[in-house]
């Protein structure tokens, strides 16, 4: 288990699914954690089921939203006295099609959610904490960044960006702040529901490790790069996919 006992994260999207379990993660390491999410009801029970006492708070708003932002930053630092690593999970997907008919104002609500807010999160770390004291910044990207997808292009355009967002942002704040990225394929999550349920044996058969992903799975690659075991990793984007890019090399698609 990674130790995470003189660690402080904020967790974009942690109110359910992957952000949960990274929080989980990290708090069973000993951290402390600040969980986001849009709803403050979900977020009160994602408390509840962490069980953390006074190691984990919530702070309710839009990760899009700049107020919410310097919000969850401020009362994580009034809250813990440092922030010494930041999880981008929050994501939307409201479009499902191809991309030459997308409405642009749904494109625009994914680059806004997926690319510009993971940057602008890690700007206000950066200038609250992390440029004069270091920490470490995870964004949860996708496969789908990597692998062009019939109906998920949008989506996929807004985590492609995200991978190369993670380089640049690596080079940019070396050396004393580390950025990785993770690119899940298919994850059992309400987020991802619609991409397997109801078919979820036919989807795992193209997986060569025989089934879909677990929150627990992205979680403890995430506690890998966020300890300090991972301290020469940086502008990495490590692949979780059960094995199934293995297959997409000889022609079949498993995403």
């Amino acid at each position: 288990m990674a130790d995470f006992s003189r660690c402080t994260a904020i967790v974009t999207g942690a109110s359910r699914g992957i952000g949960l379990a990274i929080a989980q993660a990290i708090l069973d390491g000993g951290g402390s954690v600040c969980i986001t999410a849009r709803r403050e009801a979900e977020l009160e029970s994602a408390l509840e089921t962490l069980g953390a006492g006074d190691r984990a708070i919530a702070v309710a708003g839009a990760s899009d939203d700049a107020a919410h932002r310097a919000d969850a930053v401020r009362r994580t630092l009034d809250a813990f006295g440092s922030l010494d690593a930041l999880v981008n999970n929050a994501a939307t997907n409201p479009l499902y099609g191809p991309v030459i008919e997308a409405d642009s104002d749904g494109v625009r609500k994914i680059l806004e959610v997926n690319v510009l807010a993971p940057q602008a999160w890690t700007q206000e770390v950066w200038r609250a904490w992390m440029s004069e004291r270091g920490g470490v910044v995870l964004n949860i990207a996708s496969v789908s960044g990597i692998a062009v997808e019939p109906n998920l292009g949008a989506y996929g355009v807004s985590k492609a960006a995200l991978i190369h967002l993670t380089r640049q942002l690596a080079l940019e704040l070396a050396p004393g702040v580390r950025v990785n990225a993770l690119a899940p394929a298919v994850v059992k999550t309400r987020f991802a529901r619609a991409l397997y349920e109801d078919r979820e044996e036919l989807i795992a058969r193209a997986y060569p490790l025989g089934r879909l992903g677990v929150p627990e799975d992205i979680a403890a690659a995430a506690a890998y790069l966020l300890s300090p075991d991972a301290a020469w990793v940086t502008g990495q984007t490590l692949v979780l996919d059960g094995g199934a890019s293995l297959t997409s090399l000889l022609g079949a698609d498993p995403f």
